[in-house]
């Protein structure tokens, strides 16, 4: 059995997981690989493949090219840029595993504070040997407005609560009655957007909601509103944060995720004013990597054995 770990950025995955019980060779691949050609020449003759979120796409064509694979893990139970159905057709099994319910709601409030109280600039300007050059901001008695109460949007929304702020939500299918009873209140998506000094994003990744934030919604917020997204890059029309950023319509934004990742060096959003960007690092915390990686292994030793677990199906 050989076995293919990709997107190991940190060079950390054999040591959250005990890879050798597998018994087969495992090589931990630790440069994202874009291009398809080099993709599949990579992986020719690996059975299985660990891949890390959705760093890196398995498609119709890139199946047909990986005649050799039989099991593919992703990290977490979700995987939007799994074909699974292409999967289904190429005989490859797809498993997932379990995740971290509080390692994202975590970064979202330090990317919240680290914009509302300036903490990098002051950071760097210290450095620099300035002293006290903003006037922070203030949570308590605001408005935070939560885009997708789901897990991470409720965990989101306790601690804006207890930060002592009003918090609205909005989703496509919220309920208000749960809303109502996590101490929310459910408005319009107009009204969220309208009404909220911060609005972070925890909604899921699909056709129908790329773009969920663009033109529409930037517009309807006040100029000293801040925006934050820790969930999926294109939920939110990229080119239209930076046109409002650069002509002052919000106050800032801060992003855990992008459109495209790892983010280009020629990005737009690296050189957009009144920005905090940070690389995906919402799940990338020790206790997430041990779920992930010892999630995986059980993965591989249950197909092995002909038991598969943690299935994900079309």
């Amino acid at each position: 059995m050989r076995v293919a770990v990709l997107d190991d950025y940190q060079k950390a995955a054999h040591r959250f997981a005990d890879w050798d019980a597998l018994q087969g060779e495992v090589t931990f691949l630790h440069d994202h690989i874009a291009d398809t050609a080099t993709l599949t020449e990579t992986l020719r003759g690996y059975d299985v493949v660990v891949a890390m979120r959705e760093r890196t796409p398995f498609t119709e064509d890139r199946f047909a090219l990986l005649p050799d694979l039989r099991l593919l893990v992703t990290t977490g139970m979700a995987n939007a840029s799994i074909d699974l159905e292409a999967a289904t057709r190429h005989g490859v099994t797809v498993c997932g595993t379990g995740g971290s319910a509080h390692a994202t709601p975590e970064l979202t409030w330090g990317l919240i504070l680290a914009l509302v109280r300036s903490i990098p600039s002051e950071d760097a300007g210290i450095r620099e040997g300035s002293w006290q050059r903003t006037i922070g901001g203030d949570l308590h008695g605001r408005t935070l407005g939560v885009v997708g109460l789901g897990h991470l949007g409720t965990r989101v929304a306790a601690i804006g609560r207890a930060f002592g702020m009003r918090v609205l939500a909005w989703s496509t299918n919220l309920d208000a009655d749960t809303a109502r009873a996590a101490g929310v209140e459910p408005v319009s998506k107009r009204e969220l957007f309208e009404s909220s000094d911060i609005v972070t994003v925890h909604y899921k990744l699909s056709d129908r909601s790329i773009g969920l934030v663009g033109r529409h919604e930037l517009a309807w917020m006040r100029e000293h509103a801040y925006l934050v997204n820790t969930s999926r890059g294109p939920l939110l029309d990229s080119a239209a944060l930076v046109e409002a950023l650069h002509e002052g319509r919000i106050a800032g934004a801060g992003l855990d995720v992008h459109d495209v990742e790892p983010l280009p060096a020629d990005h737009p959003l690296r050189t957009t004013p009144r920005t905090i960007l940070t690389p995906h690092l919402g799940y990338v915390t020790e206790a997430t990597y041990e779920v992930f990686y010892q999630q995986a292994v059980e993965d591989i030793a249950a197909h092995r054995a002909g038991k598969p677990v943690r299935l994900l199906t079309p």
